[in-house]
């Protein structure tokens, strides 16, 4: 028996700790893994607030937790070794399949009939041990043993950035800057691979204090209080991370001309707002922007963002972790405070 974060999907605050939760079944997968740390995000919160999720079939509650940190037990493939870090990816393909996930890039699944750990049909890592397929399963270097649990908010990143390099190969163009919209885990790597890119990075976010400024200032970035449309410079690449409506319509408006505007945050819908949608249309058209939304990630980006975090000052990744709370206070990690960028459980402790 193992401990397992476990909630009873669209139940509003059914979160708790199973203390005998069944063993990960070998059917899950070959690669036995030692659960270390699980990372907390806003998607964690809905699911928790009864929002959404979906339990596996045959299950009446759903282990929580997609953000993942272990270390191999038992590999009986040869693809990793016991002691070896790992993460687990988090979608799954459908067994249709559509023909994006024919082609394992289950990211861009069509029919909706995709998988997810801790979030769709298939239970999560908040639990001490869980199984993966080697599909399914990245290897870390032992120098990311205290922030590799930030290769999935990363691999969002990194397959964000893939689809703009992709775009940008349309025409002749040499983007300078980049605005990042938000300053939480998601625009904070972002911003971390703009500036590996060698890009000048503008972060704009709403916190005047806390860690947000001096991480930001730390890239080499500068970091911004103002409204989107109070910039003094027209963004050639942006990269909205808030989800908020007002700021994705003003990213869309403030774009340069042939710029790529990428939306990653989720609006929560049910807000109307007067805009002139035919003035953005005109400019749009007239000045070829790209507007597009990405979301998850295929095993390449996961790869992509693990060679990210490799690059990176461990220093500055480690700092992006607020808070971590052993697997105890799991209802005191699943409440949101003022400053937090990334609260983490330690299962290790």
């Amino acid at each position: 028996m193992v401990r397992a974060i476990t909630v009873a999907p669209g139940v509003a605050d059914s979160l708790r700790l199973d203390d005998a939760w069944p063993e990960p079944h070998p059917e899950e997968g070959a690669i036995l893994v030692e659960a270390l740390a699980v990372g907390i995000c806003g998607t964690d919160h809905e699911i928790v607030a009864g929002e959404y999720g979906e339990v596996p079939p045959g299950a009446d509650r759903l282990v929580i937790g997609h953000e993942s940190l272990g270390r191999v037990l038992e590999d009986p493939t040869g693809t990793l070794h016991p002691g070896d870090l790992v993460a687990g990816i988090v979608r799954h393909p459908d067994p249709v399949p559509c023909a994006n996930c024919a082609v394992d890039e289950w990211d861009m699944c069509r029919n909706g009939r995709y998988t997810e750990h801790g979030i769709k049909a298939l239970p999560g890592f908040a639990r001490d041990r869980w199984r993966l397929s080697p599909k399914f399963a990245i290897g870390l270097h032992p120098d990311l043993a205290d922030v590799g649990v930030l290769l999935e908010p990363a691999s969002v990143v990194a397959k964000a950035w893939d689809h703009i390099d992709r775009i940008s190969q349309r025409a002749e163009w040499q983007p300078q800057n980049v605005l990042v919209a938000g300053a939480g885990p998601i625009g904070l790597l972002a911003a971390l691979l703009a500036s590996q890119r060698g890009l000048t990075v503008h972060v704009l976010d709403r916190a005047p204090t806390g860690p947000k400024p001096a991480l930001v200032r730390a890239l080499g970035a500068t970091y911004h209080t103002s409204t989107v449309d109070e910039l003094d410079f027209e963004p050639d690449i942006t990269v909205e991370c808030t989800g908020a409506p007002t700021v994705v319509l003003d990213v869309m408006c403030k774009a340069a001309p042939v710029g790529i505007v990428c939306l990653t945050g989720v609006s929560s819908g049910g807000r109307i707002i007067d805009f002139d949608a035919g003035a953005l249309n005109r400019a749009m058209v007239l000045e070829n922007t790209v507007v597009f939304g990405s979301v998850n990630a295929n095993r390449r980006h996961w790869e992509l963002a693990a060679e990210a975090l490799g690059r990176a000052d461990p220093s500055w990744l480690g700092s992006l972790v607020t808070r971590r709370l052993p697997v105890e206070a799991y209802a005191e990690a699943y409440h949101p405070g003022m400053d937090d960028i990334k609260v983490v459980l330690d299962f290790a402790r």
